[in-house]
């Protein structure tokens, strides 16, 4: 190997023998002689997985840190140890640097493609702590501790922003979907909102109770925004950015690793945050700065920005759309034709195209429904923890082929429990 060839790598190679210029020391100073070590070491190994793909990986239907596409991956394996002829990794290199400076102005400039984001009116920021950091910058920087904001609650993500604006405004509950087991997505004209409220706040993908907004409210309020937490189904379809204030998403799920949170904000709501917001939460902070107020998650976003390059390549988010639809039907079809084998608890017009939830009509087998999946190279299916079953996400970077084998070996499971 090439990397063997490195003066530094002589030990590697020749581990129990001298140096061919072996230091002499005077008496006095002689070197520390050990005597050889008695102990020994075991490998630990992982449990073999039966692989059924044309390669090693596997289909990961995780709900995050998710599956990402094989093309991004080698082509970030291949960039990894020298970036495009700057001798460095991508790790290694300053935020600063013209280098860097490039990735995240094409991430930017990609990602506004995509999303048709207009550059005088929003801003983008890469940004930190995930989506639930955003949970707290939303009424920090658009309302006064004594403002009315609605929340609509759809799943525990929602439930969740909802609590935590409770400590920084008069948050209200428009509405929510807790005693029908977060199933359903209410009449937008049925909201009870404030008046007065100064935004609407959504999640447009519950990950974990599998619900889908198809199309969004309006404030009552004309004066007040609509904000999004869109972290599982970011980049997964259009979207008419124009139709909210602040959308904002956790990169894990769609377009990226873990580690980097994607803010998109109409600029006329930057520049009054509360007195209390925390620099790092504030948003005017990071716009002034281009995203490099502090050291940005430089990795995270280089993925970010390679994922787009591929989503355009793709066709854009129109044909990301139709695969997307493409894989959720066939798998809806398979648990609404299975007879009562498999259910879906979610109402069929807002059925996410990313997470889809079943349970087995007979609970006792969902852990071997699992367990042999995972021996068949189909892993991450347990459902979250807070409501047990089957989950099975399928985001942009879940190919065809992982969805049509899970069909095939719930069609075979199914056959073998009767």
């Amino acid at each position: 190997m090439a990397a063997l060839s490195s003066p530094q790598s002589f030990l590697l190679q020749h581990p129990l023998h001298p140096s061919p210029k072996t230091p002499s020391f005077p008496p006095h100073k002689q070197p520390l002689r050990l005597k050889p070590s008695t102990v020994s070491c075991t490998a630990v190994r992982p449990p073999p997985v039966s692989l059924s793909v044309a390669n090693d990986r596997i289909f990961n239907f995780a709900a995050g840190p998710a599956t990402l596409p094989e093309s991004v991956i080698l082509k970030a394996q291949g960039e990894l140890y020298n970036y495009r002829g700057s001798g460095m990794s991508i790790m290694e290199m300053s935020h600063r640097g013209k280098e860097f400076d490039a990735v995240i102005k094409k991430a930017e400039s990609d990602l506004r493609r995509l999303l048709a984001i207009p550059d005088d009116d929003y801003a983008v920021l890469f940004l930190q702590g995930g989506a639930t950091t955003q949970f707290a910058a939303v009424p920090l920087n658009l309302c006064a501790p004594g403002d009315a904001v609605d929340y609509v609650v759809t799943g525990s993500w929602g439930d969740k922003a909802f609590k935590e604006a409770q400590k920084f405004c008069k948050a209200n509950l428009s509405w929510s979907g807790k005693s029908d087991k977060y199933t359903k997505i209410p009449s937008f004209e049925g909201l009870e909102q404030n008046p007065n409220a100064k935004y609407l706040h959504i999640c447009a993908n519950e990950t974990i109770h599998g619900v889908e907004f198809k199309n969004y409210p309006t404030p009552s309020n004309k004066d007040a925004v609509l904000v999004a937490d869109m972290s599982s189904n970011f980049c997964s379809k259009p979207v008419d950015v124009s139709k909210f204030g602040v959308i904002y998403a956790g990169a894990q799920k769609n377009v990226g690793p873990s580690g980097v949170t994607i803010a998109i904000v109409r600029k006329d709501l930057i520049g009054n945050a509360q007195p209390i917001t925390p620099v790092m939460l504030d948003y005017k902070i990071h716009a002034d700065s281009a995203s490099l107020y502090n050291t940005p998650p430089c990795f995270a976003i280089y993925i970010c920005g390679l994922v787009f390059e591929d989503l355009l390549e793709q066709g854009g988010l129109l044909e990301v759309e139709k695969n997307n639809t493409k894989k959720a039907g066939i798998l809806y079809d398979a648990i609404d034709g299975s007879g009562g084998f498999y259910v879906c608890p979610v109402e069929k017009s807002v059925r996410s195209l990313m997470n889809v939830p079943f349970t087995l009509q007979k609970s006792d087998l969902e852990k071997k429904f699992i367990e042999e999946a995972a021996k068949e190279g189909m892993v991450q299916l347990k459902g979250h923890r807070s409501v047990g079953g089957v989950r099975a996400s399928i985001y942009n970077a879940m190919p065809l082929a992982g969805v049509e084998k899970l069909v095939a070996f719930m069609k075979d499971f199914q056959a073998r429990h009767p």
